[in-house]
Formats: structure tokens, C-alpha cells, sequence
């Protein structure tokens, strides 16, 4: 099943984000899920590489690179990359830049699609 999860929260701030986040991960995790994840609008910061968040605190970013780990595709809105000034050196390892195009295309391939 190909599955695809928008995510448009805040990396942090939001409790929806990190369950996002957390289901994509559970997810990759099962055979036959191929899982892509696309962090757009707010969504693009949960992928910036070496954030400090507070002791005891979620850590997207190790959350993201286990998804990744486990097979998940990590896609960022470009746009929503620029209007942040978020360049691809900022990313996480295997996040990528992506286009409004290519997600177009995951939506229509995708068996289920999540929005958050």
C-alpha cells in the first residue's frame, strides 16, 4: 500500500505535527507500506537538522530519521522552503526538496492519504 502523509504544523507548538510524525513513523515500520511523508508550509522546519529542544522533549528530527530508516520517503515543500529561509543544507539527511508537482503525483498514486 502506498500511503502518503501531508504534514502543514509547526515542528514544535503543535501536538499535531509530532503525531503526524509518529503514526508515519509506525507505519513505515509494516510490511507492504510505502510511506512518504510531505512536510509542507510550517511542516518544512520538523526537518532542519540539529535542533535543541529542552531535555525530556520530542525530538523530531531523530523521529524523522527513523521513519527514514525504516524506508519512509521525507519530501519538503520547496516553496515553503524559501519563503523560510530554509536552504537544503539545513536538511536532515534524506529530506529533499521537493515541488507542488511531485506531490500532485503522490496524491494520485497513493492508496491513502493523510493530512495534518
Amino acid at each position: 500500500m502506498k500511503a502518503l502523509m501531508i504534514v502543514n504544523g509547526s515542528a514544535y507548538g503543535l501536538d499535531s505535527t509530532y503525531n503526524a510524525i509518529r503514526l508515519a513513523a509506525s507505519m513505515s515500520k509494516r510490511d507492504g507500506v510505502e510511506m512518504t511523508i510531505f512536510l509542507m508550509g510550517d511542516g518544512v522546519t520538523a526537518a532542519v537538522r540539529g535542533q535543541k529542544t529542552p531535555d525530556g522533549y520530542y525530538k523530531l528530527d531523530r523521529m524523522l530519521a527513523g521513519a527514514r530508516r525504516s524506508g519512509s520517503e521525507i519530501l519538503c515543500c520547496g516553496t515553503c522552503m524559501d519563503a523560510r529561509g530554509i536552504t537544503d543544507g539545513m536538511l536532515l539527511d534524506g529530506a529533499q526538496r521537493s515541488t507542488m508537482d511531485e506531490l500532485t503525483d503522490r496524491t494520485l498514486e497513493a492508496d491513502k492519504t493523510l493530512v495534518f
